[in-house]
């Protein structure tokens, strides 16, 4: 009986990741729309971290970015490869972090990012 009761469980779990969510997108018409919207970003000393939404599965790997240098100017815009596409019980963010070296940028080098910042209001708000 306790067999059957921690596969149904994992079974359970296994299938929230299946689920359908619509993503969060840009509003329609805004320029860049294709871009993912950010929680927030931060410049660190060894990495910029930017937060997403979340329902579970976001994961570093399912994001690109592009590097754009213009004279001293140096642009970065990041965008989701992949939908996360996992049912939580309450979607929520994540922390990712992307190094100066991943980027292809030199440390304390001033960074403009393309990204639209929205405002976190909580799990399911």
């Amino acid at each position: 009986m306790h067999r059957r009761f921690v596969l149904i469980a994992g079974l359970a779990l296994l299938a929230g990741c299946a689920g359908q969510t619509p993503p969060i997108l840009a509003p329609a018409g805004a320029p860049l729309a294709e871009l993912e919207p950010l929680y927030s970003a931060s410049a660190g000393r060894g990495a910029i971290t930017i937060e997403v939404a979340s329902n579970g599965c976001t994961a570093k790997v399912d994001f690109a970015f592009y590097v754009e240098r213009k004279g001293e100017a140096v642009t970065v815009a990041f965008g989701r490869k992949r939908l996360d596409r996992c049912q939580s019980f309450a979607p929520g963010k994540t922390a990712l972090a992307f190094t100066y070296e991943e980027l292809g940028i030199t440390p304390r080098t001033p960074v403009f990012l393309l990204n639209p910042l929205t405002p976190w209001t909580g799990p399911g708000g």
